[in-house]
């Protein structure tokens, strides 16, 4: 039978102060997941604010009331064992894992996601540390992930880089191409050919390349439109696709 004095035990001022302290920090984790979630919203990531608050929100939820074993089941309840925090933190991670995951997409040499699955598991991040209440130390990492994913590109964009590009050439009808001349023509335009990236795909009549070129340097790279014109002017090629090889 249920005790009536254990049914209202969930209801004490010690069972609602405890409520309270919890409260709080889902509101704070809330709000520390809005900021983070507020840049990659800004943009257009598919994960934005509401999927960072519920996920910093979530993992301070499942981390706090770890904290107060003593109220759990109104307190003087059913007799339960103590349960360790690190195993709490651990299912969350492993739990956020396969959610970032989902993020990444892959279409042909260009990988996109992997900041937004990053930042997200982040997110979960700074919901523990909210939970288990280190306030100060969760604030640092919000305004860092922050600041990395609104200025990171700017100081990557200043740093000594080689990007590559994807490019997928389609020759005419009876040309033979050789590596040679593919290398000659990315030389051309401040670029070389990057080693076993090379995909050759014909049949009698035609046949298509695909390859990854990467540049020189910053300066001497030609930009996307100069090497589409550059391709444009040659009559043994019949059509071309030219992208970013990012992540």
């Amino acid at each position: 039978m249920v005790n009536e004095h254990w049914l209202w035990s969930f209801w004490s001022q010690p069972a609602l102060a405890v409520n309270a302290v919890v409260f709080l920090n889902l509101l704070g984790a809330l709000a520390l997941g809005l900021i983070v979630g507020y840049e990659r919203s800004y943009h257009g990531r598919a994960a934005g604010m509401r999927t960072y608050g519920i996920v910093c929100m979530a993992s301070a939820a499942l981390t706090v009331f770890a904290g107060f074993p003593t109220f759990w089941y109104g307190g003087p309840g059913p007799v339960i064992g103590a349960m360790d925090p690190t195993r709490v933190v651990q299912g969350i991670v492993t739990g956020v894992g396969f959610l970032g995951a989902g993020l990444i997409m892959k279409e042909g040499l260009n990988i996109s996601g992997l900041t937004t699955a990053a930042s997200i598991w982040a997110s979960s991040a700074i919901g523990v540390l909210v939970g288990v209440g280190f306030y100060i130390a969760a604030i640092l990492l919000t305004l860092l992930s922050a600041a990395l994913m609104m200025w990171g590109s700017r100081i990557e964009s200043r740093l000594p880089s080689r990007h590559a590009i994807s490019v997928h050439v389609h020759f005419a009808s009876g040309h033979r191409p050789t590596e040679a001349m593919v290398a000659g023509w990315a030389a051309s335009g401040g670029y070389e050919l990057a080693r076993g990236s090379i995909t050759i795909i014909g049949d009698a009549a035609h046949v298509e390349w695909r390859f990854v070129a990467v540049a020189l340097s910053r300066a001497r790279a030609a930009p996307l439109p100069e090497i589409a014109r550059l391709l444009g002017e040659r009559q043994e090629v019949e059509r071309f696709q030219l992208s970013h090889a990012r992540n």
